[in-house]
């Protein structure tokens, strides 16, 4: 990142009387990590960003000397001077799993069971709200399987009428009953050798459990109207958004089957317990259908960002891919303009049970969380291969510049 040095001069020509603004290449700054150097060098920060990752190294202004701190793009200098969050940046690998956007620490440590489990054959459930994303970690653990090259098969329990499930599951002979003119192959059978996704499973009838406990634990049954017994080799992977374990209790779902189907449980959090990745979904959103509508749109502003930082998206991710889809429509130029009047503010995170309005997340609390957890993961090392600022994309002046800026030392941490 370049640094700027303001460097006074008294010229002896009239002409060269004012201060002089000379720009040097950050080889040519001095080599040390005190907080002298910081009264005489201030680095040119671009656009902050909130992962600390993406952070554009341009010069937009010469300033005087003093604390770092963010510029404004001129183009978007109004009357109350709003700064912008770049949504034109790649992605880094890190910050994506087959798919699934987020660099949080809940959702890393699903990535970890997922590396880990997924070439197995051993079943999965996973468990979390409605629009976490259950059917992408489906197909995760699908593409990392030894199964990759075969079926991926889904089925939603709760859309199918419960007086056609069975046939859809385990398939039906002609005449099995009145409208059956032709055999039916099941998804059992489509998915042999594959996985089949059962999505919705609490929400299939308790009289049907019990020939799905079986072919579950045997890998055969029978198609409805026949009595030939059919094997498959098929791995589940079954999602639910409801507390099966107080259906259980309840006698709503069956124990033997709950109790099979647990084998390797991966609870996805909510979008409101992993705030520090929206900024990443928005970016990922936006660039998708800022595309397919053949539209530029590359930038929003914070307090935009903020707000959305604020909301409890009790939609989750689906939510807000919807909400950004929507946006997308109505920015007619680069400027991402979000309908913030939309978002129900009774939903907010103070609204939630044990939250407050004092934990709401910002941009800059997210930015300080990252740089923390980067740090402690590599016990503090800043510089080096495998220190945090490696870890976090950025160079060494500038991670140290950033922790100055946000108050991060490792004895307030």
């Amino acid at each position: 990142m370049s640094q700027v040095r303001n460097i006074k001069q008294n010229a002896t020509s009239k002409h060269f009387k004012k201060s002089m603004t000379t720009i040097m290449d950050e080889l040519e700054a001095p080599a040390t990590d005190s907080a002298g150097w910081k009264s005489e060098w201030s680095p040119a920060v671009g656009v902050d960003e909130v992962n600390s990752v993406l952070t554009n190294d341009f010069l937009q202004n010469l300033r005087s000397p003093g604390p770092a701190r963010e510029l404004i793009l001129p183009a978007f200098q109004s009357d109350q001077q709003q700064k912008t969050f770049r949504l034109d940046e790649l992605l880094r690998p890190e910050d994506q799993f087959e798919g699934i956007i987020g660099c949080s620490a809940s959702l890393r440590e699903v990535f970890g069971q997922l590396k880990i489990v997924a070439p197995t054959d051993s079943t999965v459930l996973l468990l979390g709200e409605t629009g976490t994303g259950k059917e992408m970690v489906a197909c995760a653990l699908h593409n990392r399987s030894s199964r990759r090259d075969r079926p991926f098969v889904r089925v939603n329990c709760a859309a199918i009428p419960s007086g056609l499930l069975e046939s859809e599951l385990f398939g039906h002979e002609r005449g099995a009953f009145t409208g059956a003119i032709n055999r039916k192959i099941g998804r059992f059978e489509l998915a042999n050798g594959g996985t089949l996704f059962l999505d919705e499973i609490g929400d299939i009838p308790l009289e049907l459990q019990p020939k799905l406990l079986r072919v579950l634990q045997e890998q055969e049954f029978e198609r409805l109207g026949s009595t030939q017994t059919i094997r498959v080799n098929v791995r589940i992977v079954a999602a639910t958004s409801r507390n099966l374990p107080q259906m259980v209790a309840d006698r709503e779902f069956r124990g033997d089957l709950y109790y099979r189907l647990n084998v390797f449980p991966i609870r996805l959090p909510a979008l409101r317990e992993r705030m520090e990745d929206i900024p990443l979904l928005v970016r990922h959103f936006t660039a998708r259908y800022a595309t397919r509508m053949q539209k530029s749109v590359d930038q929003v502003s914070t307090k935009a960002m903020n707000e959305l930082l604020q909301y409890s998206w009790p939609g989750n991710v689906r939510e807000l891919q919807n909400f950004i889809e929507r946006a997308v429509i109505l920015s007619p130029g680069k400027v991402l303009r979000l309908p913030l009047t939309e978002l129900n503010q009774h939903s907010s995170l103070a609204d939630i049970p044990g939250q407050s309005p004092g934990s709401r997340l910002t941009l800059k609390d997210a930015e300080r969380e990252h740089i923390i957890q980067a740090l402690a993961e590599t016990n503090w090392i800043i510089g080096g291969l495998k220190g945090a600022a490696a870890r976090l994309g950025l160079k060494r002046t500038t991670l140290i510049s950033k922790m100055q800026r946000l108050g991060i030392s490792r004895a307030l941490a």
